[in-house]
């Protein structure tokens, strides 16, 4: 080292120990010690740093909002709490029965009531900034950053398909981009949940939760290796699109969001997991998620639904024309009671293309239907995009929405399927929230579509299930080329268990009953098939969360394929308890859920075939009776994805259970 060098670092220690000594730093540890989170603030802001035992998750990263052209957050702080939190709460409508939700808790408050609350968990972090002041408000910009300490690889779900080209009206359905941080698109947005590959095999996801009249947060590249969030901005003016389902942003405002006093943002968090099987258990979003408003939930019953979209309602050997009509309908509640399925939907087609009420399919009796159901004990549920819901007027939409619901609550009709949300603004966040309220008051189920999950669903358990998802919907329309379909869906569906369902439930709608290897898939809207083998997704019904399960094929193949729907027919949809047995994000997923005392074990593989080793210790003592599908011996030839072999034995809590997974490859089992 020269003397200029030396001269050169002497003058960067002086000016680093300067600045520490001007720093004011809070730091917080998880229960059990291994999660560090530290907070320092000094001239350059607030900004949160994240250690996970010896691995750097976070660098110092920035934290700040402007309200009305002034920054809120400014000076030290002082610490205004500081404690360990023990809690749980019950959860009606989920994996699991009780949710643990024990933290290190330190609030700092700054000027003019301002705070800032950070919780360290044992798997995760996060942070949300308190508005203290009670004037109304526009909130110009929130920053939001994720600096990690490497180009590390990532899992990226990029915003696509814009509606109308409008950059933030989408339907939060996306593959994912594998590629190193400094790979990423630079003006492209992502959505959340976005994994990163640390080091040692751990995994950090970056998300938000428990999102509240206030736009849902997107992703974007930043400086090095950093994520900065951007924010759909108010909207000023609208259009329609097309068919009328859309409802985009023509013209947005310069500022996020209008608040109209004291209040909480949402949540900023980074889950943290020492491998990827641990994503699979992880309830980050439900802790961060507001309170249950509902104090009666025994009126909400979860359940599996005969569907008609996905098959065209398409069924055969019956003695009417199939297609929107009463007749049809019917069948499918016959269908229904016979298997014990608890629901069927009437997808879109039923209504009139301005409203719920005025206008409707003459083909489809509608009391008829609800009649009819109510003698099988099977209940009708409707769709609806959620433009008619809200009557067009997204700031309230609250007479449109009282009167729909009142209309077909007294009708007999059980839910809505509200459809074609495809925007997360503030205005659209809050009327999902209105919406549901509503809905509880008359006491109907709700499945959220175009919408990812952002903490309604604690709120209001009736809101059983969001889409934002990648379901098995597009294989009606996936194209391919000489090498086979042009994306893979079996490495998607070993993906999302880790990632998409870390926010909450969906609706994947599986249940093919047509299913194909790689060369032999094609797209077919009329007749469509899966990718990948029958047990893939027979194996779908028990690793998904969705507690309003579909079951998207036609009612006469699964007549036809009586032993699968007889399977699918036993399998919950929400369940006591849930153990992730391995996996390992895109390649594989294997676990374990508990109702009552029966077990519901799965496993499914992307198009590497594979053999699993299932540790049985979850189970009590003594004998147990597994009744199992597994891939058949045929199912990675060309054409016979759909062979499977299905046994019965005996096993114990001592096995250490093999099993063989095809291309594409599935396997699911119930034991009691």
């Amino acid at each position: 080292m020269n003397r200029k060098q030396l001269c050169a670092v002497l003058m960067w220690l002086v000016c680093a120990t300067t600045a520490l000594a001007a720093a004011k730093v809070n730091t917080l540890t998880s229960p059990n010690g291994n999660l560090v989170v530290t907070v320092t603030t000094d001239a350059q802001g607030l900004k949160w740093a994240v250690t996970s035992g010896s691995t750097v998750v976070l660098l110092p990263s920035a934290i700040q909002a402007v309200v009305d052209g002034k920054p809120l957050i400014s000076g030290q702080g002082s610490v205004a709490r500081k404690q360990m939190v023990a809690s749980k709460f019950a959860t009606p409508v989920y994996r699991r029965q009780e949710v643990t939700d024990n933290y290190g808790l330190l609030v700092l408050k700054f000027s003019q009531g301002t705070t800032v609350e950070f919780r360290a968990y044992d798997d995760g972090a996060a942070y949300r900034i308190g508005i203290g002041s009670k004037k109304a408000k526009q909130l110009d910009s929130e920053t939001v950053e994720y600096c990690f300490a490497d180009d590390y690889q990532a899992f990226v779900p990029y915003v696509n398909d814009l509606r109308g080209g409008e950059r933030y009206s989408y339907s939060f359905e996306s593959y994912y981009d594998e590629q190193r941080l400094s790979e990423m698109f630079k003006d492209s947005l992502a959505i959340t949940p976005l994994a990163v590959c640390l080091p040692q095999g751990k995994k950090a996801v970056v998300m938000d939760a428990g999102v509240e009249d206030y736009p849902g947060m997107m992703l974007k590249k930043g400086k090095a290796n950093s994520l900065v969030a951007e924010f759909a901005p108010w909207v000023l003016e609208q259009d329609v699109l097309g068919r009328g389902l859309n409802m985009i942003a023509k013209k947005r405002a310069p500022y996020i969001a209008k608040l109209n006093g004291a209040r909480m943002l949402p949540w900023r968090a980074v889950v943290v997991t020492q491998n990827d099987a641990e994503l699979l258990t992880c309830d980050m979003a439900m802790r961060l998620a507001p309170a249950q408003r509902i104090s009666d939930t025994s009126w909400i019953k979860p359940g599996k639904v005969a569907w008609d979209w996905w098959n065209n309602t398409n069924v055969w050997g019956v003695d009417f024309e199939s297609g929107m009509n009463t007749a049809t309908y019917k069948y499918y509640i016959d269908f229904a009671a016979k298997n014990h399925l608890e629901y069927i939907i009437i997808d879109e087609g039923w209504s009139g293309r301005e409203s719920l009420i005025d206008d409707l399919n003459p083909a489809i009796d509608l009391p008829a239907l609800v009649k009819h159901g109510n003698s099988r004990g099977v209940g009708v549920i409707l769709w609806s995009s959620w433009r008619n819901m809200i009557g067009n007027d997204v700031l309230d939409g609250s007479a449109a929405m009282e009167r729909y619901m009142k209309h077909y609550a007294e009708m007999g009709i059980k839910g809505f399927k509200v459809d074609f949300f495809d925007r997360d603004d503030q205005q659209v966040i809050a009327s999902a929230y209105r919406m549901a309220e509503c809905a509880a008051r008359h006491h109907l189920l709700l499945d959220y579509h175009g919408l990812k999950p952002m903490g309604v669903n604690r709120a209001y358990p009736n809101v059983l299930n969001f889409e934002g998802v990648k379901g098995l919907e597009n294989a009606k329309w996936e194209p391919r080329d000489s090498r086979g379909p042009l994306y893979d869906q079996p490495r998607y569906d070993v993906s999302i268990p880790y990632l998409r369902m870390l926010c909450g439930q969906l609706d994947y709608t599986p249940g093919a009953m047509d299913n194909a290897t790689r060369d032999n898939f094609f797209g077919n809207n009329n007749h469509p098939m899966s990718q990948g083998t029958r047990c893939h997704q027979l194996a779908m019904y028990v690793i998904f969360d969705a507690p309003l399960q579909m079951l998207a094929d036609s009612p006469t193949k699964y007549m036809r394929e009586q032993e699968s729907t007889d399977f699918i027919s036993q399998i919950p949809t929400t369940f006591d308890e849930t153990v992730a047995l391995s996996g390992q994000m895109g390649e594989y997923v294997a676990l374990a859920r508990r109702k009552g005392n029966t077990w519901y074990v799965a496993a499914m593989t992307n198009w590497t075939p594979r053999k699993l080793e299932l540790d049985l210790s979850f189970l009590g003592s003594g004998n147990h009776q597994a009744n199992i599908f597994a891939d058949g011996i045929n199912a990675m030839r060309e054409k016979e994805a759909m062979d499977y072999k299905h046994t019965r034995q005996s096993v114990k809590a001592t096995d250490k259970l093999g099993i063989s997974l095809a291309p594409g490859g599935g396997w699911a089992a119930i034991i009691q």
